[in-house]
């Protein structure tokens, strides 16, 4: 990840609990035909004190093949973003950007056995059903036939994090007011992202005067 300033920096272990709140995000690896790149949900864990993020592909995805314990993959984690027009600003002459926040987590890909192919899926679903207001659903609810040619068209791998990269750009650089016009400008937004980028901002200089609450 290119960091454009320190002060954009997202502590490692603050993005390793932003990647895990998110849950989803690509997976980009490369072989002879140039990059591959799929969208998967994933969990975290840590294992003798590494992390691992534990991720399923389709059983024909090439990036299948390229978990081959000695290359490297990328997992990009996004969360929102906003385009910032220029005339935002209370000062002038500032110049359009974007606000966003990402973590990149990198590392060995590793395929998994077959058999591990359950603890895998009760592991997301326990992790992604508990994001709902609802009892949580599991495999084992379903019809097992089902259950069993659902997991054998899968194939999971073990991304070894060994490089934790964070950006969090919500204009720590501006002056008070024109981060206060920036973010009472997000807050009127309709697009919850921008209003909950808008939280963020105020979180970061709490003691200041806002016209909105989001």
């Amino acid at each position: 990840m290119h960091v454009l300033r320190p002060q954009f920096r997202i502590e490692e272990q603050r993005a390793l609990e932003f990647a895990g709140r998110r849950g989803f995000g690509m997976i980009v690896a490369a072989d002879e035909h140039g990059p591959r790149a799929s969208h998967v949900p994933f969990v975290l864990d840590e294992r003798n004190g590494q992390v691992i993020v534990q991720i399923h592909f389709t059983a024909k995805n090439p990036l299948v093949s390229l978990a081959d314990g000695t290359r490297r993959f990328l997992l990009i984690v996004a969360g929102d973003d906003a385009y910032i027009s220029n005339d935002w600003y209370s000062s002038r002459d500032n110049v359009s950007t974007w606000l966003y926040e990402a973590v990149h987590l990198s590392g060995v890909a590793h395929l998994r056995e077959l058999d591990e192919n359950r603890g895998h899926g009760d592991a997301l679903l326990a992790v992604s059903e508990a994001r709902l207001s609802k009892q949580p659903w599991d495999l084992a609810q379903m019809e097992p036939g089902k259950r069993e040619s659902m997991l054998a068209a899968i194939r999971v791998v073990d991304l070894v994090v060994d490089t934790v990269e964070g950006q969090a750009k919500l204009n720590q650089h501006k002056s008070d007011a024109d981060h206060v016009a920036v973010a009472d400008r997000l807050a009127r937004s309709a697009e919850t992202g921008h209003r909950r980028l808008a939280r963020k901002m105020q979180a970061l200089r709490p003691g200041l005067e806002y016209g909105v609450v989001p």
